[in-house]
């Protein structure tokens, strides 16, 4: 696949959204056992409920350790509101055992210590855990230049020709973590995504309004 060619650049779009959202800073709150089972939790739902999901099984376990150990029944209870209970459970206690299994212990902050492709392949080996949820842990946990790529980012890039209009979101990682600068690789996750929620819409973007029309080539 031949890659698009475009005018437009990741400083441009990044100096607009800077001006329309603010600054993002990158502000690590989480272990990355955390991130990695609120990603898990996040998927096919919403924000809300992923976040309620989460919280009820912290609420209901008394460590990682404890969710590994317990019957996926109790998992699906805890992370029930969040949907999709008996899938997100087994991949959950999977994941979580399968880290034990391989490290003897729930950490992985030796990630930080290995090259962000070989961090990236680690955590991809784990059961169900893809190239965006790898993505995830080693961005928002260990600050690591990891680009996740999520439904609004691929949406506003292919619309901006930052990649092809045909790329799959497994392509998108590689493409545009290699043309988003590594220092740059936060605040183009955080804006875009906040672009596309507000302005960059799937179905009826806000085109008038738009603080990136006059660089796009999809604005008419």
């Amino acid at each position: 696949m031949v890659e698009v060619k475009t005018s437009i650049t990741v400083k441009q779009v990044l100096a607009l959204l800077k001006r329309e959202y603010g600054v993002p800073e990158w502000k690590p709150d989480h272990t990355p056992i955390s991130v990695l089972v609120q990603t898990i939790l996040s998927q096919n739902t919403s924000d809300i409920n992923s976040t309620r999901a989460f919280e009820s099984l912290l609420a209901s376990f008394s460590s990682w350790e404890s969710v590994a150990n317990a019957d996926i029944d109790a998992i699906e209870q805890a992370i029930r509101c969040g949907g999709l209970g008996g899938v997100k459970a087994r991949c959950i206690k999977q994941v979580l055992r399968e880290i034990e299994r391989k490290r003897d212990k729930l950490e992985l902050d030796f990630l930080s210590r290995l090259p962000l492709s070989q961090a990236r392949d680690w955590l991809e080996q784990l059961p169900g855990v893809g190239v965006k949820t790898a993505s995830c842990v080693l961005l928002f946990s260990l600050g690591m230049p990891a680009l996740p790529v999520d439904t609004h980012i691929l949406r506003v890039a292919k619309r901006l020709g930052l990649i092809n209009p045909d790329q799959s979101a497994v392509k998108a990682h590689q493409l545009l973590g290699r043309l988003v600068p590594s220092q740059d690789i936060y605040q183009f996750h955080i804006l875009m995504i906040e672009h596309g929620r507000t302005t960059c819409q799937a179905r009826r973007p806000l085109c008038q309004g738009c603080v990136l029309k006059e660089l796009c080539p999809s604005y008419t």
